[in-house]
């Protein structure tokens, strides 16, 4: 061990022996003493440096490929994430876009609806009747599209059946609610066509009841029935072009209403009440007769009704006074023009209580009974005319027994 430490310490000597570094300025000569121990402490530290710079250039060199392969392991994770990241968002985009797609649809389709659903309110208030209506519905683009109701049909019309349609909406949640506004549309329809036929239907039994053929109403107008214009209906029912199928069959429905309007105003205007308000006898029908001045045969072109002298005569129906004065054969006479080319008289009158151009209703004073003109005794001598022919008053007075009964 002491020749070791001997060998050692030689070494040490040899290796780094004392130093003296001198230093020259302004003609002073300083030194400075390094000795063996700060020259040891000075080469282990170099050795130090040098030994972890080595091993830190070794590891890095080392390690290269390996930290390469990792971030490359990463940076392909990162891209597969951000790819399904991206892919998540476009389905989110694409699911959202297609949500606003159909919640938009479902409320064009909801508007529309209900727009149709106040055109059918509209079409039941125009229905005159609107008790009728409400029993009946208990129990149960632009272009001139014309339609025509046609008068003459015998046979009480059928509604049409209910359409079976398919909702084109398929938003979870909506279908059940379209189809219920369909089908409660759907039988607005039918419920106010059913009631316009059955009331066009009573009003043409009345109608035919005078023995004023049917067809002789149709000749009095250009067409064939009531006209209708989709274009003219469309803004008047607030219809909308985006569905034509259901504007035409509004339209339809409202010509239906229009027609059993028409006969219902028909109805209304018709002298069908009695023209004396006292309790009357017949005295002579009307036709062929035994003329009671001459005793030949003769037409007699109205009907004679007897009372007492200066009876009350009344409008058979509202109208307008057309004459009223004196008139050869006739004696005090009133005619009243009832529209549509009906007109009634009233003869022999004791006195006029009406002048030309007044507004009368039924059952209003137009006179008294009396036997002025070609007259054997106090009577009515009652005449109903239409567009230039007489017809039977009596018929007149039946049909207007059978609406008084229906009303």
């Amino acid at each position: 061990m002491k020749e070791m430490h001997g060998k050692a310490k030689s070494w040490l000597e040899r290796t780094f022996p004392e130093r003296q570094i001198y230093h020259r300025s302004g003609g002073s000569v300083r030194y400075i003493n390094i000795t063996q121990r700060q020259q040891v402490l000075a080469a282990a530290g170099a050795a130090l440096a040098i030994g972890w710079c080595v091993f830190a250039t070794f590891s890095v060199i080392s390690q290269g490929p390996r930290l390469s392969a990792h971030n490359d392991a990463l940076d392909r994770n990162d891209a597969r994430w951000q790819r399904w990241v991206n892919e998540t968002n476009a389905r989110a985009a694409t699911a959202q876009s297609l949500l606003e797609e159909r919640t938009e649809a479902f409320q064009r389709a909801t508007v529309e609806f209900e727009q149709r659903h106040e055109t059918l309110k509209m079409l039941l208030e125009a229905v005159q009747s609107p008790e009728s209506i409400e029993e009946n519905i208990l129990r149960g683009n632009g272009a001139n599209f014309l339609i025509e109701a046609g008068i003459e049909e015998g046979a009480p019309r059928q509604s049409r059946p209910t359409p079976v349609q398919t909702a084109s909406l398929e938003v979870a949640g909506f279908r059940e609610n379209i189809d219920q506004l369909r089908q409660e549309q759907n039988a607005f329809l039918d419920g106010v066509e059913q009631v316009a036929v059955e009331r066009s239907e009573q009003a043409r039994g009345v109608l035919q009841l005078t023995g004023v053929g049917i067809g002789r109403f149709e000749e009095q107008r250009e067409m064939g029935g009531p006209l209708v214009e989709l274009s003219s209906m469309s803004s008047q029912y607030g219809l909308s072009d985006s569905d034509p199928q259901f504007s035409e069959r509004a339209v339809q429905v409202a010509a239906r209403l229009q027609e059993a309007n028409y006969y219902q105003s028909l109805v209304e205007l018709l002298p069908l009440g009695e023209p004396i308000s006292v309790p009357f006898r017949e005295t002579s029908g009307y036709g062929l007769r035994t003329d009671p001045f001459n005793r030949r045969p003769a037409f007699h072109a109205g009907m004679d009704m007897g009372a007492y002298h200066r009876a009350p005569i009344v409008a058979a129906g509202p109208g307008v006074v057309t004459y009223a004065g004196s008139r050869s054969g006739y004696g005090r006479l009133v005619e009243i023009d009832h529209g549509y080319g009906f007109r009634t008289r009233y003869g022999h009158l004791n006195s006029v209580e009406v002048e030309v151009g007044d507004e009368i209703q039924m059952g209003d004073l137009v006179g008294r009974m009396g036997t002025t003109g070609r007259s054997t005794g106090p009577h009515l001598h009652y005449e109903v005319w239409f567009r230039g022919k007489t017809y039977n008053p009596v018929n007149f007075l039946r049909a207007g027994q059978h609406v008084h009964q229906q009303g």
